[in-house]
């Protein structure tokens, strides 16, 4: 299997459209048509990790943080970003990062928090806007179904649980072949009047390229009448953070002392504990401070993420409880779903 072809299915399933503006996800290093050895897996790709990646025969390393955030102006070896970039090519290792994208996504990063702390009812805390685009088409009446079948196989029409959603309607379309045109219907010269359909369907805004182009292939115009809308509506699949509700209320003091084994922390920071027991509970992989309003909103307990400033804290205003528990240690499982992406779905792993 070369790595195109494994970063092509990562990216069908966790889309990079879905990354934050700041970040850097994808291929950083190496070339697309090397053929695997082995796959690491890790959290952060630095030099060590490259050494044993070198030990372990593998050419291909997966991080979940980019190794590049930003521009480089020099390589020369004087930052670990630097060495590890002139270690990594030395040896033909390529280094690929599924950071924001893996977060922001349902049975992402912030699935596998709350699968690991037994949450039911599990829901973005945050879903993201400008993701959702609209496509409106003008087909023959007998050429519809057709058309429409075409976008669906695309991944058009998908909304929540529902796919192959679209909305048709039936009007008179008109046109006047030019001398240079090659109409399927009509003649040059004459004006024609035509029963069409037109057919709306939604999409995601990173499927734009596949979905115009089975809907041309499918069309029997050479020059099919198509406009795309943008879609201020909110995507529930996708966003930051997550939350859903425990089985059955716990006492606030015995949920997180459950933490330190659940999270695989050593040490827990959190603010006043204004609950006495905890029922629905928030999180978010990582720096998650941005999304303490949020979690105050949906009516949390508890909110579990890291890196909280210490004017932050005071942001919970005895409405709900903050938890530090290291942004490693709200990370760290990620390793664990990169893998079981990996070998559940390429019997090669």
């Amino acid at each position: 299997m070369k790595i195109k072809d494994l970063i092509s299915f990562i990216e069908e399933k966790f889309p990079l459209s879905l990354q934050e503006s700041y970040d850097n996800s994808g291929l950083i290093v190496g070339s697309p048509h090397l053929e695997i050895t082995n796959v690491l897996i890790c959290l952060d790709s630095i030099e060590e990790v490259v050494d044993e990646a070198i030990d372990s025969n593998c050419n291909l390393i997966i991080s979940h943080h980019p190794i590049i955030f930003t521009g480089i102006k020099r390589i020369n070896g004087n930052t670990h970003i630097e060495r590890t970039i002139i270690k990594a090519i030395k040896n033909d290792i390529a280094i690929y990062a599924i950071h924001t994208n893996l977060d922001n996504i349902i049975g992402g990063v912030n699935t596998k928090i709350c699968d690991r702390l037994g949450l039911i009812n599990q829901q973005i805390l945050l879903p993201k806007e400008n993701l959702l685009r609209k496509l409106t088409v003008y087909v023959p009446e007998d050429h519809a179904n057709q058309v429409r079948n075409s976008l669906f196989d695309a991944g058009a029409g998908s909304i929540g649980n529902y796919k192959n959603c679209s909305f048709s309607s039936i009007g008179e379309g008109t046109f006047l072949p030019l001398n240079n045109s090659n109409p399927t219907i009509g003649l040059h010269g004459k004006k024609e009047k035509v029963t069409e359909v037109k057919i709306e369907v939604v999409f995601l805004k990173n499927m734009y390229q596949k979905v115009i182009s089975c809907m041309k292939d499918a069309h029997p115009y050479e020059e099919p009448a198509y406009q795309i809308y943008k879609l201020d509506n909110l995507v529930n699949q996708y966003g930051s953070g997550m939350y859903g509700e425990l089985k059955k209320p716990v006492q606030i003091d015995k949920f997180i002392s459950s933490l330190n084994e659940t999270m695989n922390a050593n040490f827990i920071k959190h603010t006043k504990l204004v609950k006495d027991y905890v029922k629905t509970v928030s999180v978010c992989g990582g720096s998650g401070s941005f999304l303490i309003n949020q979690a105050k909103t949906v009516g949390a307990d508890v909110f579990i993420s890291s890196d909280f400033k210490y004017h932050e804290f005071f942001l919970a205003e005895d409405d709900i409880v903050l938890i530090d528990v290291g942004h490693y240690e709200s990370e760290n499982y990620t390793k664990n779903l990169i893998y079981d992406i990996l070998v559940n779905n390429f019997s090669k792993f």
